[in-house]
């Protein structure tokens, strides 16, 4: 069963959903969440995933003839009644959250988002469809996470990662960490860039975000500058219509794990490897950076970086598109040049391209 969500810039949302394997009332919520709610199509995919999970445990502790079994992916759940839901209870739940917790080692994180599937579940069965008469996670409670301060470059270590990088696509990865450092997207958002999100004349870009929202994020002297020079060497075979901004070097649109490859390789050549760093890790640095240097509010930065929460969009409406642009404009890398690489360096990276035409055979992207 194919499920298609919103689709942007001709970029589908599809989920693979085992139809023969769900009970009609599953079906029917995966269904309702997909088409009424602004949800990534991997938040809907694993929403799936963890109430498939949470059917099955119900009936291996309640059904004695699969009590004995050890994996939870052998008990079917198509004969599944909705009538069996009815008498879930809060402990059950927990009990539930006990049971992935030791016995399948989820996180905080995990949990957190096991409890989000299950409250959504339960109130489309009792309050949209009246399938059960009460919802039994009303008092359900997420799990707390243990708070960490977020990992980010200094100042220094940002520009010793532009200056420092070293790469067979110079302009390509240049402007992929330019715009991490500065604009604090993410990962998927830098990936799916097309050219007709970019607004040159007024220096800004559209990207898609988390639950598919769109926002603009501006651009600063240093991404103009590098978005530039990225695409006046950006190449494609005749007669292609790849529209993607960021290509491989099949001339298709960049993965997330070659950007990843990238990043990595990158920090390992400014002698920052090994530290914890990583896309994200740069969406962090920006976020720092912006917040230290540039004078700017926690509220503007939620929505430089797209951050959503139903108890401040409201705030977020009246920001001025001014402020917003400040705010990238405000990073201390909005002015950073880098040097003119050496003739030796020049010689490394042809060196340097041609291995990697040869290695990258094993490492698609």
């Amino acid at each position: 069963m194919q499920l298609r969500g919103p689709n942007y810039e001709g970029r589908a949302i599809i989920l693979e959903i085992d139809r023969k394997q769900c009970p009609d009332f599953f079906l029917d919520y995966i269904l309702y969440i997909t088409v009424t709610k602004s949800l990534s199509s991997r938040t809907v995919q694993e929403y799936y995933l963890d109430i498939r999970l949470f059917l099955k445990y119900l009936r291996m502790m309640r059904e004695p003839q699969f009590q004995d079994i050890n994996d939870l992916q052998q008990i079917p759940i198509k004969d599944m009644s909705v009538s069996a839901l009815q008498s879930v209870t809060l402990q059950d739940l927990y009990n539930y959250l006990y049971y992935v917790t030791e016995e399948r080692e989820n996180h905080d994180r995990a949990r957190g988002r096991k409890v989000s599937a299950l409250r959504s579940f339960f109130r489309y069965l009792c309050q949209h469809q009246k399938l059960i008469s009460q919802d039994p996670t009303e008092q359900l409670e997420l799990p707390s996470p243990k708070k960490a301060l977020p990992r980010y470059l200094t100042l220094e270590q940002s520009q010793q990662l532009l200056q420092s990088l070293n790469s067979a696509y110079p302009e390509r990865d240049y402007c992929i960490l330019t715009l991490f450092l500065n604009c604090g997207i993410r990962l998927s958002e830098l990936v799916g860039l097309n050219l007709s999100d970019i607004n040159f004349k007024e220096a800004k870009m559209r990207v898609l975000g988390k639950g598919n929202k769109e926002r603009m994020v501006y651009l600063n002297e240093a991404c103009m500058d590098a978005l530039h020079a990225y695409l006046q060497v950006r190449e494609l075979p005749e007669g292609s219509a790849e529209t993607a901004v960021f290509l491989s070097k099949r001339h298709t649109r960049i993965s997330k794990r070659r950007v990843q490859q990238v990043v990595e390789t990158a920090l390992a050549q400014a002698d920052l490897g090994g530290q914890g760093f990583s896309t994200h890790k740069l969406r962090h640095t920006a976020a720092t950076l912006m917040y230290q240097y540039g004078n700017v509010d926690a509220l503007t930065l939620k929505e430089v970086l797209g951050h959503a929460s139903t108890s401040t969009t409201e705030i977020y409406t009246h920001l001025s598109n001014q402020i917003l642009k400040h705010a990238t404009d405000s990073s201390p890398l909005a002015h950073f040049e880098r040097n003119s690489q050496s003739q030796a360096e020049q010689e490394n990276n042809e060196d340097h391209e041609s291995k990697s035409e040869n290695t990258d055979i094993t490492n698609p992207e």
